[in-house]
């Protein structure tokens, strides 16, 4: 008997606007689309964050509450 995984389909990554955290020594980030401020501070460390860009999954924030 043979027995084959199902081939699974890529996940659509796209350049995705992100904060990072200023802190070295902390590794959060969060997606623009969800963030619940202008500027937000780490929800971590309480740090400040700044804007980046990563390759992230496609997701879709139906709140609309990010800033963008």
């Amino acid at each position: 008997m043979h027995f084959s995984k199902k081939q699974v389909e890529p996940i659509p990554e796209e350049e995705t606007p992100i904060w990072t955290c200023t802190n070295e020594s902390c590794s959060c980030w969060m997606r623009n689309d969800f963030s619940f401020g202008e500027f937000p501070s780490c929800p971590i460390c309480h740090s400040s964050m700044t804007s980046d860009i990563k390759s992230l999954p496609v997701l879709t924030n139906g709140t609309k509450r990010g800033f963008q």
